[in-house]
């Protein structure tokens, strides 16, 4: 049975300044720092927002007139260090050009954890240096190579519109148990790697998803040395009023009843969620492929939402 979802309302301040992402992206290192800090933020965003964490465990930073809460360590919330230690492994993964995706999953059943409930996929390039950013808003591009005030514009597009998506979803489950799945660049990756907070996993060829899942996709950030791809898969009942009022009249990001992200060939994880107790498969040309190494959690954990 569904609780309801905690209230966390967003407030809306005239900061002086920007105080989230940097100034300046002109280099791989200033990519990997503002690559880290929307990866962090967005995680922020979606476990404040969809209340799962209590506001001992946020800080609050600024990013022009949005009031964000950032998660911070809360000794008093030992659900809050684990998914920062978890963020620090991806950060690890990332600076070591590993990182292919980070899959922060909701399941509720802790003998089925292959059977969820809600998903968020983030998903890295790496580059020498590129020249394209693209961000799907209402059928936009924009193309500046490294332009950081179209990289910092359309980061900022990305998190006001995950922050309006977690604000207009259903409610979850009470219990809802948290863990995150790392995939890796097979190319690159030491079979032995892996990053603080993780152990080996297994790579398994289905999930189960309860209900009828939709295909949420929030953007694709591309600073020309990185680029991060962000979708939310959810249960159709969750997104009903979303549907017809956000995505249809403001045209902010598209829905697709097709499950997980399926279009980049490199992905061998692709997949395609169905109704309960259908299988998530691979394409069929996977099979012919050497799986992508995964990690897993050393420790999963239910927050206390109560």
């Amino acid at each position: 049975m569904a609780t309801a979802q905690l209230s966390h309302p967003v407030r809306i301040h005239k900061a002086p300044k920007e105080t989230v992402f940097p100034s300046q992206i002109t280099n791989e290192h200033e990519s990997l720092i503002m690559v880290k800090k929307l990866f962090a933020t967005s995680i922020s965003c979606i476990t404040y927002l969809r209340g799962l964490f209590p506001e001992s465990s946020y800080g609050e930073r600024y990013l022009e007139d949005l009031s964000l809460k950032i998660l911070r360590e809360d000794k008093k919330c030992p659900g809050s260090l684990h998914i920062i230690k978890w963020i620090q492994g991806c950060f690890d993964a990332l600076e070591k050009r590993y990182l292919h995706a980070a899959i922060l999953t909701l399941y509720t059943n802790s003998k089925e954890p292959e059977k969820v409930t809600e998903i968020y996929q983030f998903k890295f390039k790496y580059s020498k240096e590129g020249t394209t950013m693209d961000f799907d808003s209402s059928n936009t591009s924009f193309k500046s190579g490294t332009n950081s005030a179209n990289i910092k514009r359309a980061s900022v597009l990305m998190i006001r519109k995950l922050y309006i998506l977690m604000q207009n979803l259903g409610p979850l489950p009470n219990d809802v148990i948290l863990t995150m799945k790392l995939y890796y660049y097979n190319a690159v990756t030491p079979d032995d790697y892996q990053p603080p907070g993780f152990k080996e996993g297994v790579n398994s060829h289905f999930l189960l998803f309860e209900g009828e899942p939709v295909n949420l996709q929030v953007g694709i950030v591309s600073t020309g040395f990185h680029t991060m791809k962000v979708k939310v898969t959810t249960e159709a009942t969750r997104v009903s009023d979303l549907e017809n009022s956000l995505f249809q009249e403001n045209n902010t990001a598209e829905i697709a009843h097709q499950g997980l992200d399926c279009d980049e060939e490199e992905e061998e994880y692709n997949n395609h969620i169905q109704r309960m107790n259908l299988e998530y498969s691979r394409q069929t040309c996977e099979s012919s492929r050497k799986k992508r190494r995964v990690s897993k959690p050393v420790k999963v954990f239910t927050p206390n939402r109560k």
